[in-house]
């Protein structure tokens, strides 16, 4: 049987705070990619390289202007991405060249997205299961580990220096510990640096490693701290990449509301690609 021949498909990549993704313009709702398709594009060495895969597409039950399809590094599908969020909106805005905000469908739930220039601020979906002073065994020692779900599931370990932690071994050892089983989690670094200010390096789930930034990572990471050590809104997060994103947030009894993150979200450059 002879094989289908290759479909050409224009894409766009994007950045937030260093943390990348390949999307696409599918207001048609006509592409259908396997998770081994998504992978191959995002591989590094093979495709065109990436965090994440975003498609842009139609909100079916119209709770919001638009949808996402989102999926992992490894095509596997995720529920939610702060940094893509931030990149999935002003790709939206430059397709469609709204003003001012957007809404979008995800699996998390309506995100709301903002414009100040070339930053963006979202408003994430009401975080929830905030669980403090877990002791898990991991790496042969006893961890202290806070938990939230930010859209996606998080763990924040507190450490003294972050260019000194081992993110890379023991990221991958709480990512798969049957303490956060079934789905597993992703994995915070988090050091204080100054009042209401911290540095944040992320393992995360689906990519199986450290990327430069992690938006959903950054806004458990800022909210637990705040918790923690009584900080203010707004809380600056100082990611791997270099940038500095901002958490603002209300308390609301001993959860979160009215929580946004904000950051830019860069073009980087277009082309197609035979898939």
């Amino acid at each position: 049987m002879l094989s289908s021949p290759p479909v050409t498909l224009p894409f766009t990549k994007m950045n937030g705070a260093g943390n990348d993704f390949i999307l696409v313009d599918d207001r048609a709702n006509r592409l259908a990619l396997t998770p081994a398709e998504v992978a191959r594009l995002c591989h590094r060495q093979r495709g065109i390289g990436a965090d994440g895969f975003l498609r842009l597409i139609p909100c079916s039950d119209r709770t919001a202007d638009w949808a996402w399809d989102f999926y992992n590094s490894d095509g596997s599908r995720a529920e939610m991405c702060g940094n893509g969020a931030r990149c999935f909106a002003r790709f939206v805005q430059r397709l469609t060249g709204v003003q001012e905000r957007v809404t979008f469908a995800t699996v998390a739930g309506v995100i709301t997205a903002t414009f100040r220039g070339e930053l963006v601020t979202v408003a994430l979906t009401v975080p929830r299961d905030l669980r403090l002073d877990q002791w898990v065994e991991a790496g042969g020692h006893a961890l202290c580990v806070d938990s939230l779900n930010t859209g996606v599931p998080h763990a924040v370990l507190f450490v003294p220096d972050a260019d000194q932690a081992a993110v890379q071994n023991l990221g991958a050892v709480l990512r798969h510990h049957p303490h956060f089983a079934p789905k597993g989690t992703n994995v915070n670094f988090v050091q204080v640096l100054a009042p209401g200010r911290i540095r944040v390096r992320t393992y995360e789930r689906g990519v199986e490693g450290e990327t430069l930034a992690c938006g959903t990572g950054v806004t458990a990471s800022a909210l637990i701290t705040a918790r923690r050590h009584g900080f203010p809104s707004p809380v600056q997060v100082q990611v791997q990449g270099g940038d500095t994103l901002e958490v603002s947030f209300e308390t609301a009894g001993d959860g979160f509301r009215n929580v946004g993150l904000t950051g830019p979200a860069d073009f980087v450059f277009e082309g197609t690609i035979e898939v």
